[in-house]
């Protein structure tokens, strides 16, 4: 089993990395420098003094020696101290003053403080913080100042927050340390050999890049994998990095788009750059279409829309590239059709790679890859379960393998068998099933309904073979019929078309041939039927009247408003609708002709509901035609 992505260590940092040397840890330095830091608390003790001086005389006032000599012959006085000729004192109305004898004043001052009876006091009347009192108050901010300081400086070194880190602020990374033996390498990978071919050589190009350099020989700059979701694009990239054993940096192209305007081409920079250091290197971006959109699509603003920016800058760093660099950059879409021209362009992405869905082969080998871990009974066949699994990708046969382990535990096995891994493929291609119980007549309408499926199925020249019919309801439908081809195919006839028609068909069919009804059960065939239809007619040239055009384009190259003339489209839907009408007259003739092996295949599901394979052939009474030659 693939071992898993690693952790991102700085949660600003978009990318992974692995098998990169670790960095030294970078000094923490203040944001400005120890000089900023002292001078600030200096500034902030001579603030913090001055006014704790000041304000501590804040509820004092300050009376002329006549007016105290006066209020001291009214009797407003209640107290006084004096230190020389400095008085201060507290008046009956509870206010402070402070006032200054001058030295030729020449009075019956204490004369006049006995006759009206005020107290003269030998501890001062206003209460004023000692020096040391003041310097404590002093210290107090610039500790607080410190402690704020050193915290910021510690986060912004780290990468963890503030304004810097907010912004895109470049702080070294720290790739992870993965060991050689836990890397991924081709031998991880299987089902796509033609693929593991074309890369190839890029192992081979960062494992000898002076055979290159000698020949002239440039090798590509970035390489696209192209495909389905689920064939393995991620892996491979990883496998190439393991195989050539370099370190490798990956990132989902959405990670580096951010609110602010400017910090995704910032992101994309500071990825370039650890690559360079490090290199030789691999990039690998995931999912590139996100960023990587044709422009000029409207979505941008002024040409100044931060998925622009972004995407102009992988370009440019692309551009950068000597060619000997040793950094190759491999991106990953299912999207290819979307991308911007100047990023499939030699020079930048100049190899595309297209990663299909596994062949038969390789989908056993996939599935050996994926229970290696997994003990398995002797009963259990690969190589079948590859035959019967057609169009699967390796994200969904490791799936499969999952979902039969899970079983195996819930049934306390020790071993996977061959019944949990059936059950699992059920379960991935029919849904899960539902405890409902219908009502008789519901349970006839249904069994007729898939038996119309299933035997037309079995009647059309070239059909896919059914391999499983039920009732029991799974996901959203009320019975499921299975019907696989014996081989790959990559390519469909009118004929094997017209075939899929009828039998999607086939359950409106016989719902129609039996009760005279139609019901809503039809939902999902008329959806397939009508993407079979509209292909044949619009994209496939299957139709004289619109002649060998395609009116109807994929939806990744149609632009914004019609794909064809108005005219054409009408001759278009005509068309689907004439194809449609056709197969099902057809559909419903076979039914009436062979109504007797529908009656039987019904009551025979009424009976099991379910019939495998021989079962169902077997209750129709038609023998299953199989081709002589090995598959």
């Amino acid at each position: 089993m693939a071992n898993s992505v690693p952790p991102r260590d700085r949660t600003d940092q978009p990318w992974r990395s692995e098998g990169a040397p670790k960095p030294a840890p970078p000094r923490r330095k203040p944001p400005g420098g120890w000089t900023g830091l002292v001078i600030a608390a200096l500034a902030v003790f001579a603030l913090t003094y001055l006014g704790l001086t000041f304000l501590g005389n804040g509820d004092e006032r300050s009376l002329s020696y006549t007016e105290f000599s006066e209020r001291v012959t009214d009797g407003d006085v209640a107290k006084i101290y004096s230190q020389g000729d400095a008085i201060e004192g507290e008046l009956k109305n509870k206010e402070r003053f402070t006032t200054q004898r001058p030295a030729f004043a020449d009075d019956d001052l204490w004369a006049q403080l006995t006759r009206q009876k005020v107290t003269v006091t030998a501890e001062p009347v206003v209460e004023r913080p000692s020096f040391l009192a003041n310097l404590l108050f002093s210290l107090a901010p610039i500790a607080l100042l410190v402690v704020l300081w050193v915290f910021i400086s510690r986060r912004m070194s780290a990468g963890l927050g503030g304004a810097g880190g907010m912004l895109g602020r470049k702080t070294p990374p720290k790739p992870v340390e993965v060991a050689a033996e836990h890397r991924t390498t081709f031998a991880d990978v299987a089902g796509i050999d033609e693929v593991e071919g074309e890369l190839n050589d890029v192992v081979d190009f960062l494992k000898n890049p002076d055979a290159y350099w000698r020949m002239g020989a440039k090798m590509p700059r970035g390489v696209l994998l192209a495909g389905p979701p689920g064939t393995g694009k991620t892996l491979l990239a990883r496998a190439v990095a393991g195989e050539a054993d370099v370190p490798f940096f990956s990132a989902s192209a959405s990670e580096f788009i951010e609110m602010i305007v400017g910090v995704g081409a910032s992101r994309v920079r500071e990825l370039f750059n650890e690559a360079r250091k490090v290199a030789p290197a691999i990039i690998f971006i995931d999912e590139i279409d996100t960023i990587g959109r044709a422009r000029g699509g409207g979505a941008a603003v002024g040409g100044h829309d931060e998925r622009e920016q972004t995407l102009n800058q992988i370009l440019t760093e692309m551009d950068g590239f000597s060619g000997s660099e040793g950094v190759i950059v491999i991106a990953a879409t299912n999207r290819a059709d979307v991308l911007d021209p100047a990023l499939t362009r030699p020079g930048r992405f100049d190899r595309i790679v297209h990663v299909s869905p596994p062949d038969r082969g390789g989908r056993e080998a996939i599935l050996r890859i994926h229970t290696r871990d997994i003990p398995l009974a002797g009963d259990v066949d690969l190589a079948q379960v590859a035959r019967t699994t057609p169009g699967m990708t390796g994200a969904e046969l490791a799936n499969l393998a999952n979902e039969a382990a899970l079983l195996a535990v819930k049934r306390r096995r020790d071993q996977v068998t061959r019944s949990d891994l059936s059950e699992a493929l059920e379960k991935v291609q029919l849904g899960a099933e539902r405890a409902l119980v219908m009502p008789l007549e519901e349970r006839r309408r249904t069994a007729y309904h898939e038996s119309g499926h299933a035997l037309l199925g079995m009647l059309q020249p070239g059909a896919d073979p059914v391999r499983k019919v039920t009732i029991v309801p799974r996901g959203r439908a009320l019975g499921v019929t299975l019907s696989t081809p014996d081989s790959d195919k990559y390519a469909y006839t009118e004929q094997y078309l017209r075939g899929r028609i009828i039998g999607a068909l086939g359950g409106m069919a016989a719902e129609h041939v039996v009760f005279g009804v139609i019901t809503t059960g039809s939902e999902s065939d008329l959806e397939q039927v009508t993407n079979i239809a509209r292909g044949m007619a619009g994209r496939w040239g299957m139709s004289e009247r619109v002649g060998r055009l395609s009116a109807i384009p994929g939806d990744a190259q149609q632009a914004y408003g019609l794909s064809a003339a108005p005219a054409t489209l009408d001759a278009v839907a005509d068309e689907m609708r004439r194809v449609v009408d056709e197969c099902y007259d057809k559909a419903c003739a076979l039914l009436q002709e062979h109504r007797a092996k529908l009656d039987s295949l019904a009551e025979a599901l009424l009976e099991k509901e379910t019939l495998e394979e021989s079962e169902a052939y077997r209750a129709a009474g038609i023998t299953r035609v199989t081709k002589n030659h090995e598959e």
